[in-house]
């Protein structure tokens, strides 16, 4: 059964823009990241790393990676900086990855 669907279509810059932002989480470390910070939880760089077997500057430079596209945010406290999932339909590319690989 073949299904039309109404799918907006983006031009070349959107489609562009949207390759970088994708490109920013296929490795496996942002993804182990995100999925942390999927809980509502928000976590320290120091934190993500050592849940994640990485070295702190490897995991800022993820970070910093989808800080940038924007789907992160952090916040200061004192003098530790935390992350927290800002771009909602994360979920949605998530729960995509999940129920294809998962």
């Amino acid at each position: 059964m073949n299904k039309k669907r109404n799918v907006k279509q983006l031009d070349f810059a959107g489609l562009s823009q949207a390759a970088e932002c994708l490109k920013a989480l296929a490795h496996p470390s942002r993804l182990q990241i995100v999925q942390m910070l999927m809980t509502g939880e928000r976590f320290s760089v120091n934190e993500l790393a050592e849940a994640c077997k990485l070295t702190q500057p490897t995991t800022s430079d993820h970070l910093r990676l989808m800080q940038r596209c924007g789907f992160l945010t952090s916040r200061r406290d004192g003098r530790t900086v935390y992350y927290e999932i800002l771009e909602q339909h994360l979920h949605d590319i998530m729960t995509c990855i999940q129920n294809r690989f998962g």
